[in-house]
């Protein structure tokens, strides 16, 4: 592949990054009680959805034990998770949010690193 060919792969990573600019996010997270994780895991998403997606996202949190029947008919097994609802393709993150880089891939606001 010449210089003056684009890779097939990074063009079309870079069209979905340029929609996902316009898109609207519809981010649902998952926890279990208010503990440190929790808590640590509501900043993180909402430090990753101001700084990348200002404007453009609706963030609902959901805790477990306050609507269990929620969190089953959404088959969720482990908190914290995080559901990226819009734009699709759905997307699941499960764990540790802390992990900037893991959480704004699961978003598809960066490209993985190979």
């Amino acid at each position: 592949m010449t210089k003056s060919q684009p890779d097939g792969n990074q063009s079309r990573f870079e069209r979905a990054v340029a929609a996902s600019t316009r898109a609207r996010y519809v981010l649902r997270l998952y926890i279990a009680g208010l503990t440190p994780r929790s808590v640590a895991a509501i900043a993180a998403v909402k430090k990753a959805c101001e700084e990348h997606l200002l404007g453009r996202y609706k963030l609902e949190i959901v805790n477990m034990y306050d609507k269990p029947t929620l969190a089953r008919s959404e088959q969720i097994i482990a908190a914290p998770t995080l559901i990226k609802k819009l734009p699709l393709p759905l997307r699941r993150i499960i764990g540790d949010m802390a992990d900037s880089r893991k959480l704004l891939v699961g978003l598809d606001l960066r490209q993985k690193d190979r």
